[in-house]
């Protein structure tokens, strides 16, 4: 019998060394490829950091469209005319006969006050008269008699003077007397309180029996007369929107206690002065209040119809930059880099704003700038990185 070979269990050499080339090379080819795939990983990650880190901007075109958005302020209603009426003469109240909400005329009683003191005064002051008018009577009746001797040796001239001068004297005497009385009849008409014009009584702060104090010693008003037909309508205007608000600029105004209905008015005077203290100057609007829905002290929202300013701007006060060079606006050139360009304001209008110089119509304003933009920092618009993501996904 023939003896087995020996390494007929073993495997070759040679076929060894081929799988061990043939792992290694797998070996290698998988590290390769991780490699190869962590650079494209890291250089797209690069991309798209890169592609972050440019702002994404809005751009809108500047309008010169007319702004009528007008100007909204807070006002206050006042009488046309309003007369607080006090007391001339003291005393006690003896009646009155119009209460609040009563329409009035002109010289109608409102009121009547008992004055004791001021009667007495006035019987005092006639009684002073007529003896006054006695010593009168006489003097000139003993002046008479003594200047018809004035050309006799029987009387001498200084003692015809003498009672020339008395006669004078009890004549201004007279005079006066009158004068006083007169005075007090005047007061007595004061007992009675009378409206002053045609009007609305809005106040009344005094009842039968009171005690009735001189306005001018410290007494109150007893009665307010209000003339209600046409109202004063006062606003504070902001300073730099004065010259927007001429006299005859139209107005519109709301009243909270009739929602939905408004009324017109006109501006008819202005203070023509600054307050340091609000920054405003106060403007004085009429309005026709003959159906009497409004009322004096009325809490108004004014809306004036600013007219429009000429050669001017209009864009977004989002898009406005302030820092230590000024205010400026940021406009994206044809290479999608920011140019700032300095502007100076018209007019502020909240939402928008109204530039005088600056800009042209073709600048693209960027319409929310982000913080610590600069001249030459690269932007990129947000409708050109929507329209690429669009594309993208039509391909895939």
């Amino acid at each position: 019998m023939s003896q087995p070979d020996r390494n007929s269990g073993r495997p070759a050499p040679r076929r060894l060394r081929l799988v061990g080339v043939i792992a290694a090379l797998v070996a290698i080819a998988i590290v390769a490829y991780g490699l190869v795939s962590r650079a494209a990983e890291n250089s797209r990650l690069h991309d798209l950091t890169e592609a972050q880190a440019v702002p994404v901007v809005a751009v809108v075109m500047p309008t010169s469209v007319e702004n009528h958005a007008g100007l909204d302020l807070p006002g206050r209603l006042e009488a046309y005319i309003s007369a607080p009426i006090y007391a001339r003469v003291p005393g006690y109240l003896k009646s009155w006969t119009h209460d609040i909400g009563s329409q009035v005329k002109a010289g109608d009683v409102l009121a009547e006050i008992d004055a004791p003191d001021l009667d007495q005064q006035l019987l005092q002051a006639r009684a002073d008269l007529s003896v006054a008018q006695a010593n009168a009577q006489l003097a000139k009746i003993s002046a008479d008699r003594w200047q018809s001797l004035a050309g006799t040796d029987a009387v001498a001239t200084q003692d015809v003077d003498q009672r020339t001068f008395t006669l004078n004297a009890n004549l201004a005497q007279v005079k006066a007397s009158q004068a006083n009385v007169d005075h007090l009849v005047a007061e007595e008409g004061f007992k009675r309180l009378l409206a002053p014009f045609d009007g609305i009584v809005t106040a009344r702060e005094t009842d039968i029996g009171a005690l009735i104090n001189v306005g001018a010693a410290g007494g109150a008003e007893l009665f307010v007369v209000s003339e209600t037909s046409k109202l004063r309508v006062y606003v504070n205007v902001p300073q730099n929107n004065v010259p927007s608000v001429p006299s005859g600029t139209k107005a519109t105004i709301l009243v909270p206690e009739h929602p939905g209905k408004s009324y017109s008015g006109t501006v008819e005077a202005s203070a023509q002065a600054v307050n340091p203290s609000t920054g405003t100057t106060l403007m004085q609007i009429i309005v026709d209040n003959s159906p009497g829905e409004m009322m004096p002290g009325d809490y108004a929202s004014i809306h004036l119809q600013v007219a429009a300013v000429a050669n001017v701007l209009s864009v977004p006060s989002s898009a406005l930059i302030f820092d230590a060079k000024g205010l400026s606006v940021a406009t994206l050139g044809a290479d999608s880099r920011v140019l700032l360009k300095p502007v100076s304001i018209e007019r502020d209008l909240g939402a928008m704003v109204e530039l005088s110089s600056g800009l042209s119509p073709d600048d693209r304003v960027i319409a929310n700038p982000p913080d610590g933009i600069s001249n030459g920092t690269e932007v990129r618009l947000a409708s050109t990185d929507a329209g690429k993501a669009k594309n993208s996904h039509e391909k895939s």
